[in-house]
């Protein structure tokens, strides 16, 4: 029988919960020298690298000219995937590309101020790399994620990089995906190898100037590595959500969420807060009732060993939600909007009990790539911003310098720089 515990937040030790999340850095922290190992051999010894390393990992041999998915390939896999499915993914391509069109920032907005015109600029990045998990599953959501915003972001070109199965092929839903979303060069290169080709560069594969995506823990390591060689997202580890809950949510819907949570993996991690000791009792039933005789039941019931069930205050609840910085919130109360209100961290909100996180997850349009181990208090989710870089823009006129300028000096000749002061000077004298 599963039974998920059901803690008092007077009792709770809050380290308990930030331990899982520190069990992820660790286990990420265990990599880094074998990864830096990888890295460097792929830095040094390029295709030849790649290729071994996708026979020893993937157990796909192929040869340097398969690394490049071609054409024919990608127009095979439209032959592959019904076309139910097509228009799906292109719907769901459709809603991301929308949103992220609505986020996307101006590309220069100037504004006035006393004979100054003072801005930001917005340019998209040359390049991207998208990694894109793959292998023995299959998703296509995360190319449609990772993709679409660099593509209107207006990146030039964008690399996705997703391992092979053992026949050296990549899964048809996830080329179609690909090729949807934009993407301009597709390889058969997985794990830390992929990170590598991307950073470094190899014969086959161009170096890019941000990686982005979801991995596993060597992928994670690989990114961590080679941050400052190229830039990254951010650090991803197992899959969160919490729920806060009212005496108003729905418990079926509440305990069909937290599986769909627990189905990530045995590291993912479900908790339910509630002021209802009366709802966190009915959760734990439907949990029961729902987790039947699912394909991954094993691996739902690892996930919820570490998951429990929270009771206490509504003041209490919101301060435990703000010190986890959940990567998944669901307000799931009788006032949403209130509640909303006083979150402070949390990577996506989901409000109402008509708003899963699978829905998130693939369809609404809004990215599902965020941030996780309470990364949320300083980190965003993925979206056209993250493809773009800003730079300040100032036009200065008479009037501004004449405003201006004897500031300017002042400060410059307080820090002993004569020459700064003097280049003001010589312009406030003309």
């Amino acid at each position: 029988m599963v039974c998920l515990r059901i803690t008092d937040l007077s009792s709770l030790d809050i380290e308990e919960i930030r331990d899982i999340a520190r069990e992820q850095e660790e286990e990420v922290l265990d990599k880094i020298d074998p990864v830096s190992e990888i890295l460097e051999d792929v830095k040094d010894g390029g295709d030849p690298s790649l290729l071994r390393y996708t026979s020893k990992f993937d157990n796909a041999d192929l040869d340097q000219d398969s690394l490049l998915v071609g054409e024919e390939a990608v127009a095979r896999a439209y032959e592959l995937v019904p076309d139910r499915d097509i228009r799906v993914i292109r719907k769901a391509a459709e809603n991301i590309r929308s949103f992220h069109k609505y986020r996307k920032p101006s590309e220069l907005k100037l504004s006035r101020f006393d004979g100054m015109q003072l801005g930001v600029k917005a340019t998209p990045l040359e390049s991207v790399g998208a990694y894109v998990p793959g292998g023995k599953a299959a998703y296509p959501s995360s190319a449609l994620m990772t993709v679409i915003p660099a593509k209107v972001a207006g990146v030039e070109w964008i690399s996705v990089c997703t391992p092979p199965n053992q026949d050296g092929e990549i899964d048809p839903y996830t080329l179609v995906a690909c090729d949807i979303a934009g993407a301009d060069l597709i390889y058969r290169v997985g794990g830390v190898q992929a990170v590598g080709a991307l950073a470094f560069g190899t014969e086959t594969v161009a170096p890019v100037d941000k990686i982005v995506g979801p991995g596993n823990a060597y992928v994670t390591a690989a990114k961590m590595l080679v941050r400052g060689t190229t830039e990254i997202d951010f650090p991803a580890g197992p899959s969160e959500v919490l729920v806060l809950a009212d005496e108003t949510a729905n418990p079926e819907y509440i305990a069909l969420d937290m599986l769909a949570q627990a189905e990530h993996g045995p590291d993912s991690l479900s908790i339910l807060a509630t002021t209802s000791r009366e709802v966190a009792e009915e959760v734990n039933e439907q949990v029961e009732r729902f987790i039947g005789d699912r394909d991954r039941r094993e691996l739902i019931e690892k996930s919820l060993d570490k998951s429990l069930i929270l009771t206490g205050s509504h003041d209490g609840l919101i301060s435990f939600s703000n010190d986890l910085a959940p990567e998944h919130l669901e307000i799931a109360v009788q006032n949403p909007l209130e509640v909303l209100n006083e979150i402070k961290n949390a990577g996506a909100i989901f409000i109402g009990n008509y708003s899963p996180v699978a829905v998130g997850d693939y369809a609404t349009g809004c990215n599902h790539v965020l941030p996780t181990g309470g990364q949320a208090r300083v980190h965003s989710g993925l979206s056209t911003i993250d493809f773009m870089k800003t730079s300040s823009v100032q036009m200065v006129d008479r009037e501004g310098l004449n405003k201006v300028g004897d500031i300017a000096k002042r400060m410059a000749e307080i820090e002993g720089l004569e020459a700064h002061a003097y280049s003001i000077e010589k312009r406030l004298e003309d």
